[in-house]
């Protein structure tokens, strides 16, 4: 019996270029595919904690407070809660997807294909940043039958919702290629994260602090980010616009190369 060739050219290697695309767009899925396999964890729960948040705190000083920033309190409130849960889960959410990959030992699969650090990086972080958004989105939607919502700047509410999901997924990645357990995230959620999150001016106009707690809150870039967004939907704003924009680009870029040089060196990835 006469074996005949198979027609065709054979199979080569796929030729990665500059930037592996297909590997990033890959990556980035996996990553938000990961978080709505889950939405009732990872969306739903963050609503239900925003909406017990706006109550109780509606409740509590709505009639003690009417008006906070010239408007009443209900629409001063809502930002400073679609930014706190937006941080919070963005996080949340870009620490644990490491940190159980590491836990698991399939952080492998992530390291092997040819992605470089950089592409890593932007891979888990856009991943971030999307989980990030699509929460504030939620949140904000959730809202709007409670506190009606007017826009004053869209580019404030785009940049510093961008911005603030991103800060916050880079830290997610630090704290999950630092953290060897759960218990380490957990610390870091709770003695930096958490306090950051309720004393950046969330609940409350920082111009009702006495003087000398101001300083504290200007040096901390969640106020600016709580305060940027406050200001892109109710026209008003504690501090400096645009002290705050140059400020979060500042971190975000510290953050960006911090992370980059943990993915490239391998710190606590590779055995």
């Amino acid at each position: 019996m006469e074996l005949k060739p198979i027609s065709g050219d054979p199979p080569r290697p796929r030729v990665v270029g500059r930037v592996n695309w297909r590997g990033l767009w890959t990556l980035y899925m996996k990553e938000v595919w990961r978080f709505l396999n889950v939405f009732a964890q990872t969306l739903a729960a963050p609503l239900v904690t925003a909406l017990l948040f706006f109550l109780i705190f509606n409740l509590a000083l709505g009639r003690a407070v009417e008006t906070a920033g010239g408007v009443p309190y209900p629409q001063f409130l809502a930002p400073g809660l679609i930014m706190m849960t937006l941080v919070q889960n963005s996080f949340a959410n870009t620490s644990s997807s490491i940190l159980i990959a590491k836990v698991q030992g399939n952080i492998v699969d992530v390291l092997m294909p040819p992605l470089s650090a950089t592409e890593l990086t932007v891979g888990f972080a856009m991943g971030g940043v999307t989980r990030g958004l699509m929460v504030g989105v939620a949140v904000l939607i959730g809202l709007l039958p409670f506190a009606p919502v007017e826009i004053h700047d869209p580019i404030a509410i785009v940049y510093y919702a961008f911005m603030a999901s991103l800060m916050l997924s880079l830290l997610g990645m630090i704290g999950g290629i630092w953290a060897e357990k759960f218990d380490h995230l957990a610390a870091i959620t709770n003695f930096v994260i958490t306090p950051l999150s309720f004393l950046s001016g969330t609940f409350y106009s920082i111009q009702r602090l006495p003087e000398e707690w101001h300083i504290a809150a200007f040096v901390n870039p969640f106020f600016y980010m709580i305060d940027g967004l406050r200001y892109g939907f109710i026209g008003h704003a504690d501090g400096s616009i645009a002290v705050g924009a140059v400020l979060v680009l500042a971190v975000n870029a510290v953050l960006m190369l911090w992370t980059h040089r943990m993915i490239a060196t391998g710190y606590k990835l590779k055995a």
